[in-house]
């Protein structure tokens, strides 16, 4: 049993500590030593790093009643998870210069956001789920609302809005699940099902919860909240908001829809028809926007529902480039929100504020540029290769989703016109007396901006060795 809790709940643990530590530290450190909150978090989720390479993966195991699990799968994304927690906390720097006495407390809510991320994908049972949700939300409601200003306070409470709504809409799915089956645990539920036909109340049942979990994804018709939480967000936040939260909800989703809400085929069409709309709508909407935040929150949207799309077409083979995907994905975003870092997070944040920026920070913009390529899926970068492996497993899951593919590969070519929007002007000439023309990085954020489209270049140049461990994660699932 303590070995089994060892191998499920010890990176969580070592989080949980340095939450405990940080809560300590507010309330024992001047507030005139807040720098040191940041190194504080980067220490903790490092040490959480090298921890979880001491968890054993194989073979799976359970603790507290089967209602926690751990296997290859849950560690791959709890490394991504702390990696990408890693990265957002050094992007911190700006805000915490900014709300200063209360950078103790901001940590304490990113770390604690971390920790419910790493549970969401641990959970198997949907209590254990519930609270690992609520508890990953309640922490994203402060962190969107900790930058100073009416915008950020009205997007957190947007967001509130609407995963309150999600939520309900969840724990129905849940009641009727429980209803048919008499368990929430997944692995029950599974064995349940498996054992007889799927009535119509299994399927609605299975709708409803995938419908509560992926209303967080931003996914039409529960969309319109991203577009004012990207708008009020601090670029810090908005790299761990389009990265963190992702990864936990699609690592439980796919877990699901393979197995216990798997049996049905209506789950299948109605993802899917609603991915198809969700990138008709982001897309759509980007093309006639200039805030780069709008831009990009309409290209977390669009990515999402790619990804969902391969995801409910059920089989090892999609989850595999799902997997491929979101780690590809969430490089390029923190590339991209690092560079808005740097830029110092001014508003309103234009396109044609960009203008001319390249001629006098050469290195820089081009990493910006390279990510936004990247984003847009053009050869050479990691972005080009997961959208087809996305879309030729979208082809090999049947003649029936050929008109999904055909109308996914429009959306896609129609989206490079609102990248392109954003890196056109960085190569116009420049106005002297723009600000925009000067940018004065920090290392930390140099650093991340580097290593980011690093890994956007090694992951686009050599996928193979990252494409054989998301086959083999899937394949052990």
């Amino acid at each position: 049993m303590l070995n089994d809790i060892f191998n499920i709940l010890l990176p969580q643990m070592c989080i949980l500590g340095f939450i405990i530590l940080q809560l300590i530290l507010s309330m024992l450190i001047s507030p005139r030593y807040y720098r040191y909150a940041r190194l504080v978090s980067v220490i903790g989720i490092s040490l959480s790093i090298i921890l979880l390479s001491a968890v054993q993966t194989e073979p799976q195991y359970f603790a507290f009643k089967n209602s926690l699990m751990s296997d290859c799968y849950t560690s791959l994304f709890h490394f991504l998870i702390l990696v990408c927690g890693f990265f957002a906390a050094l992007l911190t720097r700006n805000l915490v210069k900014t709300i200063k006495g209360r950078a103790y407390t901001f940590h304490v809510i990113l770390l604690t956001a971390i920790f419910g991320a790493m549970n969401i994908v641990s959970a198997n049972d949907f209590v254990t789920l519930f609270v690992s949700i609520e508890l990953l939300s309640f922490s994203t409601y402060f962190l969107i609302a900790s930058a100073k200003g009416y915008h950020s306070k009205e997007a957190s409470f947007k967001y509130l809005l609407t995963s309150a709504v999600s939520s309900g809409v969840f724990l129905f799915g849940v009641s009727y699940m429980y209803g048919i089956t008499g368990s929430v645990n997944l692995s029950d539920i599974y064995e349940i099902i498996s054992s007889r036909e799927p009535s119509v109340m299994y399927s609605i049942a299975s709708i409803l919860i995938i419908l509560g979990l992926i209303s967080k994804l931003a996914v039409f018709p529960f969309a319109n909240w991203i577009i004012d939480v990207y708008k009020g967000c601090e670029s810090s936040i908005l790299a761990f908001l389009s990265t963190v939260p992702k990864l936990a909800l699609f690592g439980i989703v796919c877990r699901l829809m393979v197995f216990p809400l798997g049996a049905g085929f209506e789950l299948t069409f109605v993802i899917a028809l609603l991915s198809l709309l969700t990138a008709f709508w982001a897309n759509t909407y980007a093309v006639r926007e200039n805030n780069v935040k709008v831009i990009f929150a309409c290209s977390a949207s669009a990515n999402a529902s790619y990804a969902l799309l391969a995801a409910s077409l059920v089989s090892v083979y999609n989850l595999s480039t799902v997997i491929f995907y979101l780690m590809c994905y969430v490089f390029m975003n923190i590339a991209v929100f690092a560079f808005l870092n740097i830029y110092g997070d001014k508003k309103p944040l234009s396109v044609n504020d960009f203008k001319g920026i390249f001629y006098n920070n050469h290195g820089l913009t081009g990493a910006y540029a390279l990510a936004v390529i990247a984003l847009a899926g053009f050869p050479i970068t990691s972005g080009f290769i997961a959208k087809i492996y996305l879309f030729s497993a979208i082809a090999n899951s049947g003649l029936i989703f050929v008109p999904f593919l055909l109308a996914l590969l429009i959306l896609t070519v129609a989206a490079l016109y609102y990248y392109l929007k954003i890196l056109i002007p960085l190569f116009k000439e420049c106005d002297k007396n723009t600000e925009m023309c000067a940018l004065k990085p920090v290392f930390s954020q140099k650093f991340v901006l580097v290593i980011m489209v690093a890994a956007i270049l090694i992951m686009g140049i050599f996928p193979e060795r990252f494409i054989e461990l998301c086959r083999f994660i899937a394949y052990n699932i």
